[in-house]
């Protein structure tokens, strides 16, 4: 009696999103499949983004228009493992009809993985998306870049002893990180000489600092972001955002040079919008085995799902750290289903995390032990350097 029939390339599948999630998703079906599996991976730019570096607003500034070292060549990783790469934006998902709308043109799928990342979201705070730059993309970052390099440019000029300020709204970490970049950048070396060191506000609002966060790490980061000139503001939200000033609930007002909104992801309107169970901001409530109740062969990872870990009866973070350990799982279950095979549950385990905090510093907590300063900032860099290096030979990184 013969087993099920091997995965067809006839109907492929199609891996929407080339993040973190999506292309460790596509490279390791293809590795599961032994390149028996047709895969389409569709996104909206020919390159994958190192979003977790994006913090590095500095070397950006510095950069101009050299965004290398922050992204990885998609045609030259994907031809390696036989991948087809398909250039387009996601405008809507007919999950009956199996039909992706993009702006360029329909795909059809026969499984599919949705890992479309995640959008600013501004909850109808008036202002913040007009008046505030975001770092949650490359060309949000690369603006973000370039208008800090032209306050520092003006701050020669500034009069007395007045130096530019930043508001950076969101106590999370990419706030935190992005807090600390700024403050700790040396902006004459990229502004020219007479460039004031700016002075930094991190709006925490009324969540408490990193929260989720190991509070040994809380407290070490603390001390370094004071340490680094860091002014934190806590316990009231943003009601508006002009240009020049952001309001705050309790009736202060405070003037800056610049405002960054970090203080929210949601999933994107292209996910919000399907009709399947949801959580809090549009995120795909999955199943166990990571599939979209009531859609066999169509999984979603990342950032676009909410996901409660069954142990401990936590969400599961929207990490890079946590997208790359689904990916494997739901690959292994697509590859399954097309095989008739039984699916295996998600189940994660946390390996470590370290923020960021500046040059040279950063805090974290590695199997239950906290560290701190420059142990801590090379531990970082090690990890995301092995993380682009395996991507651009097409291999698994080993250390996230």
């Amino acid at each position: 009696m013969s087993g099920p029939a091997p995965p067809s390339r006839d109907s492929p599948l199609v891996v929407l999103g080339a993040g973190y999630a999506g292309l460790t998703l596509a490279q390791e079906v293809s590795r599961r499949s032994r390149g028996k599996v047709r895969i389409v991976v569709v996104d909206r730019h020919p390159v994958h983004v190192l979003r977790t570096e994006l913090y590095e607003i500095g070397r950006i500034a510095q950069a101009g228009t050299d965004v290398s070292p922050w992204v990885v060549p998609l045609l030259a990783v994907l031809e390696r493992r036989g991948i087809e790469f398909q250039q387009g934006t996601v405008e809507s998902i007919d999950l009956p009809s199996r039909r992706v709308r993009l702006d360029s043109g329909e795909v059809s799928y026969g499984s599919l993985a949705i890992c479309l990342g995640n959008v600013a979201a501004y909850y109808g705070v008036p202002g913040a998306l007009e008046h505030a730059f975001q770092v949650y993309r490359l060309s949000g970052a690369q603006k973000l870049a370039g208008a800090l390099r032209e306050m520092e440019r003006a701050s020669a000029a500034l009069p007395g002893e007045r130096r530019p300020r930043v508001v950076i709204v969101g106590g999370g970490s990419t706030g935190t990180e992005l807090a600390a970049e700024v403050a700790t950048t040396d902006w004459s070396r990229i502004a020219g000489p007479g460039a004031r060191p700016p002075d930094v506000l991190l709006l925490t609002g009324s969540l408490p600092f990193l929260s989720g966060f190991p509070p040994r790490l809380i407290a070490h980061a603390r001390r370094i972001l004071r340490k680094a000139g860091v002014t934190m503001v806590r316990g009231f939200n943003v009601t508006r955002i002009e240009p020049g000033r952001v309001f705050l609930e309790d009736g202060s007002v405070l003037a800056c040079d610049v405002a960054v909104w970090c203080a929210g992801l949601e999933a994107p309107a292209a996910v919000r919008s399907l009709p399947v169970p949801h959580g809090k901001g549009g995120r795909i409530a999955v199943e166990p085995s990571l599939e979209v109740p009531g859609y066999p062969g169509v999984v979603a990872v990342g950032d676009v799902i909410e996901f409660k870990d069954p142990a401990s009866g936590m969400l599961v973070p929207g990490t890079a750290q946590a997208a790359l350990a689904e990916a494997r799982v739901a690959a292994r279950n697509l590859v399954a289903r097309m095989r008739g095979e039984p699916l295996a549950p998600f189940v994660y385990r946390e390996r470590g995390v370290v923020v960021a905090l500046g040059l040279g510093q950063a805090a974290g907590a590695v199997s239950r032990v906290t560290i701190w300063g420059s142990p801590a900032a090379l531990l970082k860099h090690a990890v995301e350097r092995e993380y682009s290096r395996a991507v651009e030979r097409g291999g698994t990184p080993s250390l996230i």
